[in-house]
This record gives C-alpha cells, structure tokens and sequence, in this order.
C-alpha cells in the first residue's frame, strides 16, 4: 500500500514493514487475536488509519525507544506501551515542530504542511519492561531490555520468524553521544541481547529499509571494547549538526570501509558509567 504519507511492505508472513516520509520505519505484526504495532513513526500523516486499511484486528502500540522518529502515533492512539526510562522523552521529545522538522530534514519529496502533524497530546503510558510477553494469539514477542541509545530502550524478539524489531538498539550509525547510557553500559546490554542469539537470524531496524544479520551484535560488543580500551579508529564524524567519533572510518552512506555492518557514534565524557549519571 502507498499513501501520500506511508507506504508498507510484506516482508514475512503477517508481518508488514511501514514506511514515513522520512524513511523511519515501524512493523505491523499480526497474530490470530490482535496485532502490534511495533513504533509509531513521526506522526507526519495519520499512521492510525493507514494501519486499518492493513489489518481489522485490534491493534496495540510499543515504543521500542521515545525519540521523535518513533513515538509520533502515540498522540493518535492515546495510549503505547514502553519502559518506564523512556517515559519522560515521551513528552519531551514528543513537541510537534521537533517532529516536523525531522521529516523536513530527512524526507526527499518535502510537501508535509505543518497541519500535517498529529499534536502532542495526553499518553496512556503501559509499562513494559526485560521479559514482559505480549500474546497476539498463535503469536508472542518477547521484550528484551537493551539501554544504551536511550536508557529505556527495548527491542522486540519474534521467535516464530527469528527475527528481532530492534528500533535504534543496534545499527551501522548507533548514536550514542546525544544522550543515553554510558558505552560501557551500552556494551552490557548488548551481551544481554546476545544471550538470546540462538532463538533470531535477522533484525529490523528503525531505519534502513533491509534487515541485517545477527552478527551486528557481537561486532558492536567489540567496538564498544575497542572504545573502551582507546583503540578504535576514532574517525571524527558529524550528525546533526554535532560532532562525534566512530569507532569505524566511514562513507556518507555510514558503510564502513572494512566491510563491517555495526557502527558507534560517540563522545569521550560518555565512554564510562561514572561519566554518565543514571537520569
């Protein structure tokens, strides 16, 4: 389907990908008794109705983590599930003109009217937190804690697809210098999520359009490692508008040069827990 706001795609049995006008993506993951819908993109058009031409089910709403790419559909639904770290950037991140300006920054065929974006409005925020199960019916996603692009950032496993709905967590442009946690706490929670490598073969991200394979997880452990011990590449880079370092030299499209997928963007005052105080 293709609307003047989204367009989704199949791409596994009862799974569909959706796509903002600014390439964020979410998923609609069906089961027998009801659906989830897993991130809320921008809130640049109504997601709320272009997900009920996809599916009659009733329809729950997770944030994998409360950036403004994410959570736009929360004002719509008026209620989301998401772990109580996160809660606060809800609102804070959640400013109409903050979202807007995301699409105006990120969408190639700009013709978004501000009238366009859904406001800010109050959330019914259901807490989630590492192992809470949602039941679709025939079909269960798992959520695994994995902080560190935020500090309430959650992924989703889907064990009857082996795949995982990771949002931001882990990716060829992971931001960890616009806050979250510490790069050794990131790297904890990355061996968490490793944990579980048997049960999914593939993640899909927030962004990119494509899955990638799980061995983005154990290379971003050892760049976490290699920027603990000083011995990354510490490639200067900027995003934003705001400079940082990759652990990994880079192009324009974030592809790394040595052929590796997992990539870090980060600060030096964030690199141990006691640098980054707990919020």
């Amino acid at each position: 389907m293709k609307s003047r706001f989204f367009t989704s795609e199949k791409i596994m049995d009862n799974v569909t990908m959706i796509a903002g006008l600014a390439g964020e993506l979410c998923y609609l993951v069906e089961g027998r008794e009801k659906a989830l819908l897993v991130d809320g993109l921008s809130g640049a058009g109504s997601l709320k109705a272009f997900v009920r031409e996809l599916t009659d089910m009733p329809v729950e709403l997770v944030l994998t983590h409360s950036h403004p790419d994410h959570m736009g559909a929360a004002f719509e639904y008026g209620r989301c599930f998401i772990h109580p770290d996160d809660i606060p950037g809800l609102y804070e991140a959640g400013d109409a003109e903050r979202r807007y300006d995301f699409v105006r920054a990120g969408a190639k065929d700009f013709t978004l009217r501000m009238e366009d974006v859904i406001p800010c409005a109050p959330v019914r925020t259901l807490p989630v937190r590492d192992g809470y199960i949602f039941d679709l019916g025939g079909r269960s996603l798992e959520v695994i804690a994995v902080p560190g692009h935020t500090w309430g950032h959650i992924v989703l496993l889907d064990r009857s697809a082996r795949a995982v709905y990771s949002g931001d967590a882990v990716n060829c442009n992971t931001l960890m210098f616009l806050g979250g946690t510490s790069i050794e706490e990131y790297r904890e929670s990355l061996l968490h999520l490793q944990s579980f490598e048997s049960a999914y073969d593939v993640l899909w991200g927030g962004h990119g359009g494509v899955s990638v394979p799980k061995r983005i997880v154990p290379e971003a452990i050892g760049l976490c490692e290699e920027i603990m011990a000083g011995t990354d590449q510490k490639a200067p880079g900027e995003f934003m508008g705001r400079t940082a370092f990759y652990a990994r030299e880079k192009d324009e499209a974030f592809r790394r040069y040595d052929g590796g997928i997992a990539n870090i963007a980060y600060s030096t005052d964030r690199i141990w827990k006691n640098q980054v105080p707990r919020p």
